[in-house]
C-alpha cells in the first residue's frame, strides 16, 4: 500500500510524451516540467503550436507546472554585452512560453564552471561570473515577478553549491531561487571533489525550489533512473526532509519509458511515491 505521506514525484517530459503520461500526472496532480521550450529552433518557429498542444493535453491539470528554459550555446555569465543581449532574448522567449501555458517556474543553467572554482581566488580581478550573471538576469526579473514565474538556477559544473545560492540571494527577488540536478552534483563530487549530493540540498536550504532527479555513475551525465548509478538516495531524501522547503522533485530521465520503474524503485525504498 502506498504511503501518501511520502514526497510526491514529478517528471520532466516533452509535450509529445504527455500522450503517454498525461493521465498519470493529472491523477495526482504531479509536478511537471515541459522540456520543449529550451530549443532556439522552436522558439524562433512555431512555439505557440507546441504550447497549444501542451495545454490541450493538460486539460484538467492544476499541479505545479514549469519549463526548462533555453540554455544551449550560451552562459548567463557571459561578459560580452552583445552576447548577453541574445541570452536575454532567449530567456525572454522562455518567459513568453511560461505565460502562454501557465508555467510558474523556469529552469536556467548556472554560470559557474570548474575554471571559476580553481581561479576565483587566484585571479580575483578577472573573476566576474556572478556580476555578469546578475547583469543578464536583473532586467528579466520585473516581468518574471509580474508573471509569477520563478527562475531556478540549476547546477551544471558547480563545485561549490554556495556560489549558486549566493547568486540567487544577491538578486533579492522572489523570482530567483535554486535548482539541484542530482546527477550533475554527483559528477562534480566524483570528478572534482565537490560535496556529495545531500550537501547541495543543505547548502540551498529554503532557497531550494526544484530538483532534477537522475542517477549517474559519477563520470558522465547519464540521466539514468534511480538505482542504476551510485547516488545515495537515502541521504538525499533525508536532507530534503531537513530543509524548510518543498521543492519540485522531477524525474529527468533520458529514457522516458523508465519513469514507472523509477517511481517504483524509490517507493520500494520508502523514499517517495
Amino acid at each position: 500500500m502506498t504511503d501518501h505521506t511520502l514526497p510526491l514525484l514529478g517528471v520532466c517530459l516533452p509535450t509529445d510524451a504527455l500522450e503517454t503520461y498525461g493521465d498519470w500526472i493529472i491523477a495526482d496532480q504531479r509536478d511537471l516540467e515541459i522540456q520543449d521550450f529550451f530549443s532556439a529552433d522552436l522558439l524562433e518557429g512555431d512555439w505557440r503550436g507546441t504550447a497549444a498542444k501542451t495545454k490541450r493535453l493538460l486539460a484538467g491539470y492544476t499541479g505545479r507546472l514549469g519549463i526548462h528554459g533555453p540554455f544551449w550555446g550560451f552562459s548567463i555569465g557571459t561578459m560580452d554585452a552583445d552576447i548577453r543581449a541574445v541570452v536575454q532574448k532567449r530567456l525572454g522567449q522562455g518567459l513568453d512560453a511560461c505565460e502562454e501555458i501557465g508555467a510558474t517556474q523556469m529552469v536556467v543553467h548556472s554560470p559557474f564552471t570548474t575554471w571559476d572554482y580553481t581561479n576565483r581566488h587566484h585571479l580575483p580581478g578577472q573573476y566576474r561570473t556572478a556580476d555578469n550573471a546578475r547583469a543578464t538576469l536583473e532586467p528579466l526579473l520585473p516581468r518574471a515577478e509580474a508573471l509569477g514565474v520563478t527562475l531556478v538556477i540549476e547546477n551544471i559544473e558547480d563545485r561549490d553549491p554556495a556560489e549558486r545560492v549566493a547568486l540567487a540571494e544577491s538578486l533579492a527577488s522572489p523570482s530567483v531561487r535554486v535548482s539541484l540536478d542530482t546527477g550533475h552534483a554527483n559528477i562534480a563530487h566524483h570528478q572534482h571533489s565537490a560535496p556529495p549530493v545531500d550537501h547541495h540540498v543543505l547548502a540551498a536550504g529554503s532557497l531550494l525550489e526544484h530538483v532534477h532527479i537522475q542517477d549517474t555513475d559519477g563520470y558522465a551525465d547519464r540521466h539514468w533512473r534511480p538505482g542504476m548509478g551510485n547516488i545515495l538516495w537515502g541521504s538525499l531524501f533525508a536532507a530534503l526532509a531537513r530543509i524548510d522547503a518543498k521543492p519540485r522533485l522531477n524525474l529527468e530521465l533520458r529514457d522516458k519509458a523508465e519513469v514507472p520503474a523509477a517511481v517504483a524503485y524509490l517507493e520500494a525504498l520508502g523514499l517517495a511515491r
